[in-house]
């Protein structure tokens, strides 16, 4: 288990594993540190024009540049960009293919004849800060629903996200449910669209992370030194995450969509199926609960029905964009997830996952804006952390909270929002806390303390999503490279469902 720093919950120096030495040209001009383990590797092409080792006028030299790095001031991704641009080299990175990924095209799975070693899924159930984080769930699990037993058995689907440090293992959001809204899409931006776990888990870290802006931007010094933020070693001008700060993510079952087709094949090039595999990887889409691949031409629904994408294929884009969202990478740099914890009983093999969530976007990071990256979580099969109820009448039902919130709030997913007996309502309207109209009013107040009067005049959601630009080009870069590759196309937003303003 890694044990992440830096601004996205792993570290660019984790990013950077396997790294391979860079060019003569440049280590003749300054001497990094010893070569790093990561998935990317650096070309760097020096201009014809430009003399080797003949820097550029600059206000910082490349020694401070390389002793803040050292120092752990800076990550490695930003101090080659700053070389870079000192030295005018041509800079490219490229992805080079992990050694645990299957081959290309499917064919038969052999059982294995030796089965005298433990498989790697045993030895992951035995790695003790996989257990840190198990416990850690199942504590937050019990102490949500001990004293509101009626909702106990809204777990059977559940997901929480974890911040690790030096000293402890803390769930700092989590979500259950497993349904989307029935109805068209609100205009008022009142209604939880898409209410399974993971998505519902991920709304709930979004509350979390405005809720550690508002400590930094905070007058009060110890209030400021409680927020997991700090400013970003980076010439931007966004924060980053405290160093030795990591973010995980449990769930108690295989994401819906293409982690949970059966995997009786794998990759192989000697394989003529390839258009079977690359069809049940494919994006997919969930209506009332239920997920169809967007490649079945017969593939039609109801104009009254809410569509969303697949919550696989939201957790293979969020690997690429971060979990922040458009809104908060206005404030922060991309936030990703070091490690995936499956958690389901029923489950022996997640092979299907690893290649919906890495695979699929694998040669992605060269074509990407600064700070964005393809980050390749380790998915590891582990015990359930979760005890579920058995016989429930709320099948429909799902409940949120992150860290500071006093209870839960219990959500319908049919109907996007809040229940009459949930223990936290925020008004009589019954409008979720997770709903896109609450994400804007925490966006404008974030903006406020911040003192960004250019983000406090945005007119709408969308105005103020479209003006988040490289996480707006990150994101058709994305979906551009899906497509290319032929998994599907990306569901479009109805737009004037994101139009409305406070």
């Amino acid at each position: 288990m890694f044990t992440g720093r830096g601004s996205r919950g792993i570290s660019y120096s984790k990013v950077l594993m396997k790294n391979g030495p860079l060019t003569a040209e440049l280590t003749e001009t300054f001497k990094p540190p010893a070569a790093l383990n990561s998935p990317f590797k650096h070309g760097i092409k020096e201009k014809p024009a430009l003399k080797p080792g003949a820097p550029v006028k600059s206000g910082v030299p490349p020694q401070t540049l390389i002793k803040r790095y050292r120092n752990g001031e800076t990550n490695p991704v930003s101090l080659i960009h700053q070389l870079a641009q000192i030295y005018e080299f041509h800079l490219e990175m490229k992805e080079t293919v992990a050694t645990d990924v299957p081959p290309l095209l499917p064919v038969e799975e052999k059982p294995s004849v030796n089965d005298t070693h433990p498989s790697p899924a045993i030895y992951e159930r035995k790695n003790p800060v996989n257990l840190q984080i198990l416990q850690a769930v199942s504590n937050q699990l019990t102490k949500l629903t001990s004293n509101h037993l009626k909702f106990s058995s809204c777990t059977s689907t559940t997901a929480a996200f974890i911040i690790q440090t030096s000293s402890q293992c803390e769930v700092v959001a989590l979500g259950t449910g497993d349904f989307n809204a029935k109805e068209c899409l609100s205009e008022n931006g009142r209604i939880v669209n898409d209410s399974h776990a993971v998505v519902t888990a991920r709304r709930s870290l979004m509350r979390y992370l405005y809720r550690h802006l508002l400590l930094f931007y905070s007058k009060n010094a110890s209030l400021k030194e409680k927020s997991v933020f700090q400013h970003s070693s980076s010439s931007s001008n966004l924060l980053s995450l405290k160093s030795g700060v990591a973010l995980h993510l449990y769930v108690n079952q295989l994401p819906k969509g293409a982690a949970q087709i059966p995997s009786k094949t794998r990759l192989n090039p000697k394989s003529i199926s390839a258009w079977q595999v690359r069809n049940e990887i494919s994006l997919h889409q969930a209506v009332e609960g239920k997920v169809f691949s967007v490649l079945l031409s017969g593939l039609h629904h109801s104009a009254c029905n809410m569509v969303s994408m697949s919550t696989t294929d939201k957790i293979t884009q969020w690997q690429v964009l971060g979990y922040q969202g458009a809104l908060l990478s206005h404030f922060i740099e991309p936030i990703y997830v070091q490690s995936i914890l499956v958690g389901d009983s029923h489950c022996s093999d997640i092979s299907r996952m690893k290649m919906s969530v890495s695979q699929r976007v694998d040669g992605i990071t060269p074509e990407l804006p600064m700070f964005y990256c393809m980050i390749r979580p380790h998915i590891s099969l582990v015990p359930s952390a979760v005890t579920c109820s058995s016989g429930s009448s709320q099948l429909t039902f799902g409940f949120n909270w992150s860290e500071g919130d006093c209870s839960v709030e219990v959500v319908d997913g049919l109907e996007g929002k809040t229940t009459e007996d949930s223990p936290f309502k925020s008004g009589p309207a019954l409008a979720s806390r997770l709903c896109k109209a609450a994400m804007l009013h925490r966006f404008k107040l974030a903006a406020k303390e911040a003192e960004r009067q250019d983000l406090r005049t945005t007119r709408s959601y969308r105005e103020a999503k479209m003006v988040a630009k490289p996480y707006q080009e990150a994101k058709n870069v994305l979906r551009d490279h899906l497509c290319k590759k032929g998994y599907g196309s990306w569901l479009k937003k109805v737009s004037v469902s994101e139009n409305f303003s406070m």
